[in-house]
């Protein structure tokens, strides 16, 4: 049996950074991967460009049942940390949008990068090892299929649930029972929404169109663009508000968010009262939902002809579009994990559980959640690096 100062679970992101960070300080390391290779759900991350930070990380912008917890660690290892870091490795970068750095290149840069730090940091990683048992008297004791290991110090990097198919498991979460951790129900986060009936005729029909919008759920609201598909909507607001959502929930979506409708509607039909309403909100929305819009509301008659009630319901329609998701895509299409660990067991210092000595849980596995543009990579890095600090 062999025996080291740490041993980490899970190669992902928050499981690299602590590695790298505990083999710098001179802690002799073991990190275990399941699968083939580390850091599989780095190299899909961004559309392969790993959107890897944010410029724009704040506390309030993690979904947690203790907001203050995420405030620690994102304070000493922050967005600025990482993003040295990416340039001492002379890896190219570009702001997207909205504070989005993603890579000029590859994803894969990323990757490279925490390896090549953890090389040198001498970590020994081992993938292709699955863990079969855990069980700790003065030290852990971690069984794999190839071997057994012991440790002071055991770090959960295994993250949540979503996209299983890149090998999630709710390994996270069976280790925290086993140590009487409490664990918060854990739901699909940054996820398309499904809709039915009527509605989900009216987004097949419009598949494929994009539209800025600002949508809402409850006092929570996001600005960016809305994506119809055939299941029902999609696109960074929907992502977003996903998280927030949750089953039996309306949403509020404002289809024109910059332009008072009312007033629009009613100055066409004084200035242009031959034209077709389709042909009037066409000029502020994508083509195909604005003949949608206009056929429900309106028959395609000239606006002049569209008596004022009818056309304030259509602006009420545009403005404040009520409608109830019948669920989400689910764990296959979720980008994250809202929920999970909770935080109350753990020190937001050291992301060690308070009553198990030695034993930390980082990244996507505890209960804090980020916006969707690179907050749950930093959320990854702060956590790692802080039970990196304290191993």
């Amino acid at each position: 049996m062999e025996s080291f100062d740490v041993v980490i679970v899970g190669a992902g992101a928050a499981g690299l950074m602590c590695a790298m960070t505990a083999g710098a300080r001179g802690r002799r390391v073991l990190l275990l991967e399941h699968n083939e290779e580390a850091g599989a759900k780095i190299l899909i991350s961004g559309g392969g460009r790993c959107n890897f930070t944010n410029l724009e990380i704040a506390p309030e912008r993690f979904l947690s049942a203790n907001p203050n917890f995420c405030k620690s660690a994102l304070s000493r290892y922050t967005q600025h940390d990482f993003i040295a870091l990416v340039e001492r490795h002379r890896i190219r970068y570009h702001e997207k949008t909205l504070g989005q750095l993603f890579c000029d290149g590859s994803a894969r840069e990323i990757l490279a990068m925490l390896l090549a730090e953890c090389a040198a940091a001498r970590v020994d990683l081992r993938a292709r090892h699955r863990v079969t048992g855990i069980t700790r008297s003065d030290r852990f004791r971690i069984e794999t299929n190839k071997g057994t290991f012991e440790t002071p110090a055991l770090v959960i990097a295994t993250g949540g649930l979503s996209i299983p198919k890149m090998g999630a498991t709710g390994f996270a979460y069976e280790m925290a029972r086993r140590f009487d951790l409490p664990v918060i129900e854990p739901r699909p986060g940054l996820v398309p929404l499904k809709l039915a009936g009527e509605t989900l005729e009216l987004c097949k029909d419009l598949t494929g169109v994009s539209v800025d919008a600002v949508v809402s759920s409850g006092r929570d609201s996001f600005r960016e663009n809305i994506l119809f598909t055939h299941r029902g909507l999609s696109g960074p607001a929907i992502l977003q508000i996903s998280s927030y959502w949750q089953d039996g929930g309306t949403l509020s979506i404002d289809l024109a968010p910059s332009l008072e409708v009312e007033n629009f509607l009613a100055d066409r039909k004084r200035t242009r009262p031959k034209a077709e309403v389709k042909t009037i909100l066409a000029e502020v929305l994508p083509t195909r939902l604005a003949h949608v819009l206009a056929d429900a509301a309106t028959s395609n008659i000239p606006i002049a002809n569209v008596p004022d009630r009818d056309l304030l319901n259509l602006a009420h329609r545009l403005k404040r579009w009520q409608l109830k998701p019948a669920g989400s895509e689910g764990w296959p299409k979720a980008e994250v994990t809202v929920c999970g660990i909770d935080t109350a067991a753990l020190s937001s210092k050291t992301m060690e559980a308070r009553a198990v000595v030695g034993l930390f849980v980082i990244g996507e596995a505890v209960d804090v959640t980020g916006w969707l543009g690179g907050y749950n990579f930093q959320w990854a890095w702060s956590s790692g690096w802080c039970a990196g600090n304290a191993v």
